[in-house]
């Protein structure tokens, strides 16, 4: 009979923490989602009792659907988390190649990884979207939109060398 060591049977133990971290990922994500769908319920009541008449007014309302975007946006990551965890770590291996994971060219870690960064440079695009149609053409949306793109950048740089590695 085999004898498990101390720190294998630690280690093994450790898959509680995953499950943990999968399980705060996926309420995080359905939470998300229904405060989502509150908030469009609210916008849509809110614009339908008084429909916007001036181009400000216009782009208020923009700027609430781009804020919504990114809310449903960050939802998504944590969704993506929560099944690529389970899917790496717990799951089956043969369900790899099925479901989010299969559409989001998921296979190991540095493919969760890169997806996320991704995702991340979406949410930050629509941030400074939201800026420069809240704020204008000022010299602190500019700031803002090359420090965007700075980090950008080198997410790009960063998931090239991830996928040579």
């Amino acid at each position: 009979m085999l004898k498990v060591k101390p720190m294998e049977k630690i280690l093994q133990s450790s898959r509680i923490l995953v499950l943990l971290t999968i399980v705060v990922c996926a309420a995080a994500a359905c939470l998300l989602y229904l405060s989502s769908v509150v908030i469009v319920y609210n916008i849509i009541w809110e614009t339908l009792s008084q429909l916007p008449d001036t181009a400000d007014l216009g782009k208020r309302l923009a700027v609430k659907m781009l804020k919504v975007l990114d809310i449903l946006l960050i939802a998504l990551t944590f969704q993506i988390i929560a099944t690529g965890l389970y899917r790496l770590f717990l799951g089956d291996v043969d369900n790899l190649d099925k479901g989010l994971l299969k559409a989001m060219d998921i296979k190991n870690f540095h493919d969760l990884k890169i997806t996320l960064m991704q995702v991340a440079s979406v949410i930050m695009v629509i941030l400074f979207l939201e800026q420069a149609v809240e704020v204008g053409a000022t010299l602190e949306t500019l700031y803002f939109g090359l420090a965007i793109a700075v980090v950008v950048l080198a997410s790009v740089f960063a998931a090239k060398q991830m996928r040579h590695s």
